[in-house]
Parts: C-alpha cells; structure tokens; sequence
C-alpha cells in the first residue's frame, strides 16, 4: 500500500539532492510531500509546501524576512511554522513519515517539527551533524540520526550512496508491520540503581494484573522521556517510584529532567502513585568533576564516571516543597507513599547516605504542604526496596486505574 512520505528541506541550496531522494522514493512505489524551507531565493521546482506558507505559519512573512537578512531570526520563523505544519498533517492523516537532508540549519528546523511527533512515528534526519553531540537534534523522540559524511552538496559518489539509503531506510520504516497482538494497557514506571529491587517487584505486580509496564531510567532523559509520552496519551497510569531528577534541578546536578518534571501526569489527568525514590542524591560525574562548592559535602562514588552527592536536610525540605506544590495541581487520583525508613538503597543503617535528619525534613515538608483534598498521603514503616512498600504501591495504583 502506498505510503505519503514529508521530504523537508531547504529547496534554495539543496534542490538537486532533496529532488533525488524524491525521486528515489517514488521509485518505491510511495508518494512525497515537499516542504520549502529555506529562505534565500524562490526555488527552481515547485513544492507542494511553500517556503511562504511555513513562513506564514511560524508567524511571519517570507518577504520580511528576507528584507531582515538575519539567519537566527529565519531559522526560528521556519522552524515554528514547519512544526505546526507538520502536527497538522499528522493530525490529518496524510502522511505516514518524515524525512529530511540538512546542515545545522537545515537540521534544526526538521528535526524541530519531527519532535512534535508521536513517539512511533518514522522520523529521519541526515545531517551534517550527525557524528557529534545530537541530543538538540533528537530530544527525547525516537529520531534516526544519519551522518552525511561529506556535505549535502552536490551528488557525489559518497553522497549518492547516504541518499539512496537514506530513501530505503525511511521507505522501509513505512513498509514495515507488526503483527496483530494484545495490545495491553500501558505504566509507566521509574527507576534508578538504588530503587531496582523496589520497582522490579512493582513491575512484576503490576505485569501479574495484565498491565504492560514501561520503565524509565531516571538519568534526565529518562524522566522526560516519560513526561512526552504521558503528554502524546500513550500512558494509562504511572509508578513513579524514583523522582530523584528534581534533586538534580534544584541543586545543579547532571541528571535533571527539568523543571516540568512531574507536571505530566497531573496536567493530563492521568492517575498516579508517586514516592521519593533517590531523593537522597545528586548526580555528578567522575569525582574530581564535582563543582569546588560542594567539597565539604558527603559523597559516593558509584563508579568511575558516576559520583554521588548526599542532600541535606535543606535540600530535602525545599525538595518536599516541590514535590508537593506539583502533585496538588492534580487533576486525577494520586496517592503519595513515603518510605520511613529510607529512600534508596544506600539510604539505610549502615549505609553511606544514612541520614534519619535529612529525611525528617523531607517528609516534614511532604507533611505540611501536600494538599489532602488532591493527594492522598501514605506512610509506610519500610524502606524504599522492601517487598511490602513495592506491593502496597501496586496495589493503590491498581485500586485507582479500575475505580
């Protein structure tokens, strides 16, 4: 079955390549939409999207900018109108992938509406930049990165092959099915290292009752990574056992997920179970990387790139205040569990972020700032990894997914 392929791309200097691509494509047997986003001069093929509607879309007009010659301001421009241009098709039903051939321009732009996709969504993007840092280009979307090698200029021997692949790969991607199954209804979790035996057996609690369960590694990425999909309504219900990411924001750590952590759930509706999971730590890498600032403070190496920093009751109350001040904005169920007796592995007696008084004032925040009408307040006399505080998360969180 024919397929509708978005070729995305800068038509005033790379025409000849995005006109190969096509061409390749349609070879497939699939058919290509064309959008225009470059803004130097009025191509020498007709696109079925025009550099003036992106333009128009993103809020300005195509003229004006050229007039204003700033490149900064353009790439926003296109970048903004090609993103709602292509959430619209996707809405519509018209096209089944995107792909795009580009330098960092080129990249940003495309990869600015491929973000705006659903996870799941066929997304490629050869570019320029593909062999270095791409986290700017992919975010927390699952798109393909391909490294050009030379230039996207000019057909060449290198280049005529990353193009041809590049056709089959996305024709491929849209080619491709999956076998009809039981689709279950999805949770998502979080983990850490040092909450792994706590979400393991949640997880396979909450297996047993015929949920699928999707588990994020907290490491920033992760967290965030779970808040789009929760956004893109793929997520029924959440067990976010491990919210350490915030201690990363607040105190200025490697592993933050930003400051619309935990907004996810409670803006959409989605009924949840929420703990302190590492709440204990803030992530660094190898020891001497750690800022001078924090010298007097406790530390754990977990590993060679991995240096953990112990919050402080301060910390931790602030820390309580956050947590709390998000989960009042509840819009569905939720229910917060606190583990009395420690929030991490290595938060227990005769561990090295042992801490009873920093704890407290965690809690003690939770306590005073919570709102009772919007979230229901759990305390448990056991530590984070013990069997009955991993069960009684699963148990609350079914009880409010079948309610």
């Amino acid at each position: 079955m024919s397929k509708t392929i978005l070729l995305i791309g800068t038509l005033d200097t790379k025409a000849t390549e995005l006109c190969l691509v096509r061409d390749l494509i349609l070879t497939r047997g699939h058919q290509v939409c064309l959008m225009d986003v470059g803004v130097a001069a009025d191509p020498s093929i007709t696109p079925d999207i025009t550099a003036t509607e992106v333009a128009t879309a993103g809020g300005s007009d195509l003229n004006q900018i050229r007039r204003d010659n700033d490149r900064g301001a353009a790439l926003k421009v296109m970048s903004q109108g090609a993103t709602i241009l292509t959430k619209a098709l996707n809405k519509n039903g018209d096209i089944d992938a995107v792909l795009s051939l580009g330098g960092s321009g080129g990249s940003s732009i495309a990869t600015a509406a491929m973000q705006a996709l659903p996870v799941g969504f066929p997304k490629l993007m050869v570019s320029t930049m593909a062999s270095g840092d791409t986290s700017p280009y992919v975010g927390f979307k699952d798109i393909t990165m391909m490294y050009s090698v030379v230039d996207v200029a000019g057909i060449n021997a290198v280049s005529s092959k990353i193009f041809s692949n590049a056709a089959a790969a996305i024709c491929g991607m849209v080619e491709q099915t999956l076998s009809a199954g039981e689709e279950k209804p999805i949770i998502a979790a979080t983990m850490f290292g040092v909450t792994t035996p706590a979400v393991t057996r949640l997880r396979q609690r909450l297996e047993e009752a015929g949920y699928e369960v999707l588990v994020f590694h907290a490491t920033g990425s992760g967290g965030a990574a779970m808040e789009g999909l929760i956004r893109d309504g793929y997520i029924k219900a959440v067990a976010d056992v491990t919210t350490t990411e915030w201690c990363d924001e607040l105190i200025g750590g490697v592993l933050s997920a930003g400051p619309t952590r935990l907004d996810a759930a409670t803006q959409c509706g989605v009924p949840q179970v929420v703990s302190l999971g590492a709440l204990d730590m803030v992530n660094f890498g190898p020891r001497d990387s750690v800022p001078p600032q924090f010298e007097d403070r406790t530390f754990y190496e977990h590993n060679a790139t991995v240096t953990l920093m112990r919050t402080t009751a301060d910390e931790n109350r602030r820390l309580g205040e956050i947590i709390a001040g998000k989960l009042n904005q509840s819009t569905a169920p939720t229910a917060l569990f606190i583990p009395l007796r420690g929030v991490s592995m290595i938060d227990a007696p005769d561990q090295p972020f042992h801490d009873p008084a920093a704890d407290a004032a965690l809690f003690e925040a939770l306590r005073q700032h919570v709102d009772p009408t919007k979230v229901e307040l759990i305390e448990i006399d056991c530590q984070i990894n013990d069997d009955a505080f991993a069960d009684a998360m699963a148990a609350k969180l079914l009880s409010l997914v079948t309610n």
